[in-house]
């Protein structure tokens, strides 16, 4: 999976979101609980986990994503990019500042072992 890379260069800390429902509106955050602040390597580790996720075709479900992460630059004021991820249909759509169009939808294999990893990173964040 691909990753601004600029944007991640940047990142200073991770919000962990639990998400509840879809936006109501395009290109605003997902609604849920912050479930948990990764910095320094824990987010250095959950980005580069990200970008080793492998590519897949698209899998219908209507795209119901369970949690998603927001990344922030030192200033912590400005979200650089919010992905969700569904492990139903490998999708994940990301949003902010830093995303250019051609990485907003992505598919990712969501059977693998990068992204159960990345699943029990989430759960155990969870707790």
């Amino acid at each position: 999976m691909q990753l601004p890379a600029q944007a991640v260069a940047a990142t200073v800390l991770i919000e962990v979101v639990r998400i509840s429902s879809l936006p109501t509106r395009r290109g605003t955050p997902y609604p849920g609980e912050v479930v948990a602040h990764w910095a320094g390597n824990e987010a250095d580790d959950a980005l580069a986990l990200i970008e080793t996720l492998p590519g897949s075709g698209q899998h219908r479900c209507g795209f119901s994503p369970g949690w998603s992460i927001r990344a922030y630059e030192d200033a912590l004021d400005l979200v650089l990019f919010e992905a969700a991820f569904c492990f139903t249909c490998h999708e994940v759509r990301m949003h902010g500042t830093a995303v250019p169009p051609a990485l907003a939808t992505q598919f990712f294999d969501a059977d693998a072992t990068s992204a159960q990893t990345l699943l029990a990173l989430f759960r155990e964040a969870a707790r």
